[in-house]
């Protein structure tokens, strides 16, 4: 598979067939249009307008493109996938959310992605399934249809920050800070099984899951990135803060030597009831802040 799921049998179609190759992913279709937007950025940035016009207009199509072909109405999510006859693939799967932190979807869609991404059968109540339990192919125990991968659910939740879903969020930073619990020096691995939650029991590991592994490892900070909806713009030499929160097991969280261009900020953030205060601790060089609440 040319994607992130990349074992041997993570795209298929609803009676559990194969799909037959060239195969395009959704979540790949997301991560261009991210490239073409980026790079129309850093284009205008550079004088080029001519070209980051028009990086801008392949991406508004591509973007029309995906929702009219990957779009699956009835389930209020997309198709993982488009087979080599342009088929989509209509299973629900974590792949979706990466379009979501990509910022494809239009807002409308991304509210019923988000929550069906958070629905019962997608959110194992430790995280986000990489298959919903409905599919042929679900099988908690899997390496990619069923479990529950750290990196994943940290792309998800930063698509859900990005459409203001910020309760599902919370929703799902609090699962994955309590299945560290159950976890050698509170670390989250590579992945682990995705059966549903059990009170009184913790998360069941997958046998040869790598720990420590660097997509797990990055993903607490990615979560706590989102929470505080934190953006750093080098060239402009600014700190921009979206709405930030803590949820309730987080009473305060500090960030230090944070280098914002040729400068650093350090920040001290405590847990309010209305989202998250906010303490210039120290900085140096020319670094500005913007708080939106």
């Amino acid at each position: 598979q040319q994607g992130w799921k990349d074992s041997r049998d993570p795209i298929f179609h609803a009676s559990g067939r194969d799909a037959e190759p060239p195969i395009a992913l959704v979540e790949v279709q997301g991560y261009v249009y991210a490239a073409k937007r980026g790079m129309a950025v850093l284009s205008a940035r550079l004088g080029h307008e001519s070209l980051a016009a028009r990086l801008e207009t392949e991406a508004a199509d591509l973007a029309d493109r995906v929702e009219r072909a990957f779009w699956w109405e009835e389930e209020g999510t997309y198709a993982i996938a488009l087979d080599g006859a342009k088929r989509p693939c209509q299973i629900v799967a974590s792949n979706a959310g990466h379009l979501l932190y990509c910022g494809l979807p239009r807002p409308e869609r991304a509210a019923r992605v988000g929550a069906r991404l958070l629905s019962p059968e997608s959110f194992s109540g430790w995280g986000v399934r990489t298959l919903a339990d409905r599919e042929v192919r679900y099988n908690p125990m899997s390496y990619h249809n069923g479990s529950v991968w750290p990196h994943d659910n940290a792309i998800v939740g930063a698509g859900l920050k990005r459409y203001g879903q910020s309760g599902h969020l919370e929703t799902l930073a609090t699962a994955l800070f309590e299945a560290s619990l159950f976890f050698e020096d509170f670390r989250l691995p590579e992945l682990f099984c995705g059966f549903h939650r059990v009170p009184g029991f913790g998360p069941t590991r997958y046998p040869v899951s790598c720990s420590p592994q660097a997509w797990a490892a990055a993903a607490p900070l990615e979560l706590l990135r989102s929470l505080l909806g934190l953006e750093i713009d080098a060239l402009g030499r600014s700190v921009s803060l979206d709405a930030p929160n803590l949820p309730p097991w987080l009473d305060w969280v500090e960030v230090i030597g944070l280098r914002v261009g040729p400068g650093r900020v350090d920040l001290r953030f405590r847990r309010g009831r209305q989202g998250a205060s906010l303490e210039v601790l120290d900085k140096s060089g020319d670094v500005g802040l913007v708080v939106r609440r």
